[in-house]
């Protein structure tokens, strides 16, 4: 039978007296006035007709029923009371695991180079980072945040930019340029070793999207001819590094190749900005603490590659 508010409350109240021993002691730890305490207890012994308390003007005792109910209260209250405090130190101080759904691409972009300086500012956290390259309801698995390209999320999602906004970019080495020329447009690509990258989730070839750079915005969408593929970005990467051909990649993956020279980037004009990696969580309200930390984090990195890429 489920007990009433009411005598939930005489219960709580009476461990505190018990407990202290001391009707004036209790009252001041409940900031409550000893005559309520009074009160409450004589309620909660004529509800259970029996005597919980022996008390005069100067002592009091547990009775034989009262010891036997306070040694099966005292437990269950204790056991509440670290549950409530520990409630409380999620929001004073983040801890816990945090699991997190990321492609590929953006775990090794945005989260594993800065892990251990994220792990390290925030000790008592725990990071597990779910790879899937096809779109997750983090709610329906259980996640606590998910990286994703674009905004275009579930309405009750909470969507943050944690990029600033990114381009495709089309890479071949200096050694593939020279053996094979520089495409001037898109449909130069004809004449060209295109290398693909297949999704892992929906098994689809990445099709190359261009805008032309004219007043016009005409859209050129190309399915990549070449004598390779790969669901992997590194592997695809490397193809291009020892000039097996061209790939398609996000402008921030390849920025350090591009500063030394390693690979170039072609047709840049064709290639407009898009919104870029955006952190998403279930919902603002009552927020986890370790939920917030993380989303400062990755926006105080997304300044970062602002700067560096301005």
């Amino acid at each position: 039978m489920p007990i009433e508010p009411s005598l939930a409350s005489a219960l709580t109240w009476f461990a505190h007296i018990a407990r202290h021993c001391s009707f004036t002691k209790a009252a001041t730890e409940m900031e409550v006035t000893r005559a309520a305490l009074s009160q409450h207890l004589k309620a909660l012994e004529q509800h259970l007709n029996v005597r919980l308390l022996n008390r005069t003007t100067r002592d009091m005792s547990l009775t034989e029923e009262g010891q036997r109910l306070l040694d099966v209260l005292q437990p269950a209250l204790s056991a509440i009371e670290r549950a409530v405090a520990e409630l409380g130190e999620t929001h004073a101080e983040p801890s816990g695991l945090i699991r997190m759904n990321s492609s590929r691409i953006a775990a090794r972009l945005l989260v594993e180079p800065h892990m251990a300086t994220f792990l390290a500012r925030y000790p008592k956290l725990r990071l597990e980072l779910v790879m899937d390259d096809g779109f997750s309801n983090i709610v329906a698995d259980g996640l606590d945040a998910g990286i994703r390209l674009g905004e275009s999320l579930d309405e009750h999602m909470v969507a943050v930019p944690i990029t600033p906004p990114l381009e495709m970019a089309i890479v071949g080495s200096p050694g593939y340029f020279k053996h094979h020329g520089v495409p001037q447009t898109p449909a130069d690509l004809m004449q060209h070793n295109c290398l693909a990258y297949r999704f892992t989730s929906s098994g689809t070839i990445d099709r190359w999207s261009f805008t032309s750079p004219d007043t016009e915005k005409r859209t050129v969408v190309l399915d990549p001819k070449g004598n390779a593929v790969f669901n992997d970005d590194d592997s695809m990467l490397r193809a291009a590094l020892q000039g097996v051909g061209l790939v398609q990649h996000i402008n921030l993956c390849v920025r350090q190749h591009l500063a030394e020279g390693t690979l170039v980037r072609v047709l840049a004009p064709w290639c407009p900005p898009f919104p870029g990696f955006y952190l998403y969580v279930p919902s603002r309200a009552q927020m986890p603490a370790k939920t917030r930390v993380l989303m400062d984090f990755l926006i105080e990195r997304r300044e970062q590659l602002a700067r560096a890429t301005a």
